[in-house]
């Protein structure tokens, strides 16, 4: 149980990605902060599992734009566990609240993506760091190609405010060293049971065709379990010298090159119709 007694806050807790690293980090003993924004019942099924896995923890409920709600979060923590020992910030809007092209999005669109990674994370660490000791660990989950290149042209705003939160990651790593406190951030792939499965269906099916060619070299989307896989490593008291680090926990993707074909690359596998 190798966070027997620790406590840990992962925003946006309720499903997908954060529901797959408390699991992860609740399997290993740690008592769980489930947040969500608007779906009760995912996260008490959450906190369910949680409990039979023989841990426990709480829910709490906040608009994570909203940065008085995002101190009230911490004020819960404090109130509930008295300290903290991990802060996920994994929580993000909706596609509809940020989902538009650089020449039509609105500044209000621009400012719900800012303020839900960028603000929230800024506060959030601010509020997170009172509570913790030495070996607190600190994460930001990202999407690191949407802040890299500038193709998937509706996310940029959400692109834009992902890639200001890495920057804090940094920052805040250099300010919190001192205080053994340590500060990553983990890029996820494209994962199963997360935003993926919002998407229509021919996105779905043409994604995971390229995943399975050959674009993420081990042939798979990733799953939830995949990154609280890489939470826990990142939190296990070995990874107390790893600070500051953007970790791209995504099959491969990242080193393939898009500016060859993969059968250049040497890793492509037949289409289903050639293989037929």
């Amino acid at each position: 149980m190798l966070f027997k007694g620790k406590n840990a806050l992962i925003t946006g807790s309720s499903r997908g990605i954060g529901r797959g690293i408390a699991l992860k980090l609740a399997e290993k003993g740690a008592r769980i902060a489930i947040h969500y924004y608007r779906n009760h019942d995912a996260a008490q099924a959450t906190l369910e599992s949680i409990r039979k896995l023989g841990t426990d923890g709480f829910l709490v409920q906040a608009d994570i734009c909203q940065p008085d709600e995002v101190r009230r979060i911490f004020q819960q923590v404090r109130s509930e566990f008295g300290s903290l020992d991990i802060f996920v910030s994994n929580a993000r809007t909706e596609a509809p609240t940020f989902y538009e092209a650089p020449m039509e999005i609105t500044l209000e669109k621009w400012d719900t993506a800012m303020d839900s990674q960028a603000k929230a994370f800024l506060v959030g660490v601010r509020e997170a760091v009172p509570l913790m000791s030495d070996g607190g660990r600190i994460l930001a989950i990202t999407f690191a190609p949407g802040g890299r290149f500038g193709s998937w042209q509706p996310w940029v705003a959400m692109g834009a405010a992902k890639a200001a939160m890495e920057v804090l990651v940094r920052y805040f790593a250099v300010a919190l060293a001192a205080k053994g406190i340590t500060v990553n951030t983990v890029s996820p792939g494209w994962i199963e049971d997360s935003v993926l499965n919002s998407l229509p269906e021919v996105f779905q099916t043409g994604l995971r065709e390229w995943q399975e060619r050959g674009w993420t070299p081990m042939g798979r989307l990733g799953t939830p379990a995949d990154i609280g896989n890489a939470v826990a490593l990142i939190c296990s008291p070995e990874a107390n010298w790893i600070t500051g680090q953007l970790i791209e926990v995504d099959g491969g993707a990242s080193l393939m090159d898009a500016h060859l074909p993969l059968e250049f690359q040497g890793v492509a596998k037949p289409r289903k119709a050639e293989a037929a």
